[in-house]
């Protein structure tokens, strides 16, 4: 059965890491949060609605056909990983640099029609480079040849990423506004958040540009 395929270990390597990610400011996290504060909740679950999509076709694009080209030029994937490793290590400093930009600042949009809410939600992700980083370089790292198809732990692991994202971006769009209001207040628990992320992120940048473990497919 696909389900003993992948750890326990595996499962809650990928949550962790996803948990990480999605926590920490960027593209998906401030459309999201912008268009919740600004547009209200509807407009952010359309966004989201989106941005799932985009979860999606990176899930299936990864593991139907970039792994291959990753074992064909072995240089195409070292590239990859190196520049997955230096825009961690950029958004480690981007959280933990003085003066950093707080996502939940108040800004003001004009209101975008249902149709543009999803499709920019779904090109925000597209364009993302921190999920490509994750189904690239990030996830394989929690597979193994050993266990099954590793086509199959892809999608299965690429799941758990899906649904982590989705659990906790669901939950920005819902109580973005109070959230706001909330940091506005209280700017070192803001503060804080960024150290945490930040570090988490360079610890991260650190291991996957140390990583020697060579592109493989099923």
């Amino acid at each position: 059965m696909l389900a003993v395929m992948i750890t326990t270990a595996a499962v809650a390597g990928v949550a962790a890491v996803s948990l990480g990610m999605v926590l920490t400011p960027g593209p998906n996290m401030m459309y999201l949060v912008s268009r919740s504060v600004t547009q209200g909740r509807r407009a952010g679950a359309l966004s989201l609605a989106g941005v799932a999509t985009g979860f999606l076709v990176y899930l299936c694009a990864a593991n139907l056909g970039l792994s291959m080209v990753f074992v064909a030029v072995p240089q195409v994937y070292l590239a990859v990983k190196l520049a997955g490793a230096g825009y961690l290590a950029w958004l480690a400093w981007q959280a933990l640099r003085p003066g950093g930009a707080a996502v939940f600042a108040p800004r003001e949009l004009t209101a975008d029609p249902p149709r543009r809410l999803f499709a920019m939600g779904l090109l925000t992700n597209l364009l993302n480079p921190k999920i490509a980083v994750m189904y690239l370089s990030l996830i394989p790292q929690f597979t193994d040849a050993r266990r099954g198809h590793l086509m199959a732990q892809g999608f299965l692991l690429g799941a758990v990423q899906i649904a982590v994202s989705l659990a906790v971006n669901l939950t920005l769009v819902l109580t973005a506004g109070a959230v706001s209001a909330f940091l506005t207040r209280r700017p070192n628990w803001l503060r804080l958040q960024r150290y945490i992320m930040g570090t988490v992120l360079g610890a991260l940048a650190v291991e996957l540009a140390t990583d020697r473990a060579p592109a493989t497919i099923a």
